[in-house]
């Protein structure tokens, strides 16, 4: 089911695109491209971000099809409006070497098992824990925010090999981790060739 879309966001996303040419993008990249910029007025985005449109499309697929997505922060799944999330944060703890928000990456995995999509805003920990677990996710999106650990992490997302979201700077944040995720929603399943249309 089509969203329907407001006109105000409809002139966002067209004065985003009177300000940057998108459409060398393939699809789905230009849909997260396109939503992350959208959510924080931040053209920059667009050669921050890295991505991967193969990544991408089998990721779209697996969420289409109804697998799991975990959040590490409330904050990201209050931006997931139209999906189900997993986030554990509220019944994790902290202790020595970890932190309360990479405790909550192990709670979720031991809920959700493989093949889960992880969107990740804040907490470089919880990225870095997820590196550490053998989650083969269908996605993650890694885009905590911060100066400490956040573009290290992002890094080491990068190197793992891990199909994935990610960008290079210290920026980043629940609200661009939650839009990476609801460009892929939001692209119909039957047509993720035209996300400009209206899937926005």
């Amino acid at each position: 089911m089509n969203r329907v879309v407001h006109p105000i966001e409809q002139e966002s996303f067209r004065r985003l695109r009177a300000r940057l040419d998108t459409s060398h993008f393939a699809p789905l990249s230009r849909a997260v491209v396109e939503r992350v910029i959208h959510s924080a007025a931040d053209l920059e985005y667009a050669t921050d971000l890295v991505l991967d449109e193969g990544e991408l499309t089998k990721a779209h697929t697996a969420l289409h099809a109804g697998a799991p997505v975990v959040v590490d922060v409330e904050m990201v799944a209050a931006g997931i409006t139209r999906r189900e999330t997993v986030c554990r944060l509220k019944d994790a703890t902290s202790g020595p070497g970890l932190t309360r928000s990479a405790h909550a990456i192990r709670l979720a995995y031991e809920e959700v098992g493989p093949g889960a999509l992880w969107v990740i805003g804040c907490a470089p920990t919880a990225l870095e824990e997820l590196l550490t677990l053998d989650a083969s996710p269908a996605l993650v999106i890694g885009l905590p925010v911060g100066f400490v650990g956040a573009a290290e992490s992002k890094a080491a997302l990068r190197e793992s090999g891990l199909p994935a979201v990610s960008n290079v700077s210290e920026k980043g944040g629940s609200a661009v981790a939650a839009a990476a995720l609801n460009a892929l929603l939001y692209t119909p399943l039957s047509s993720p060739a035209s996300p400009s249309e209206e899937k926005q």
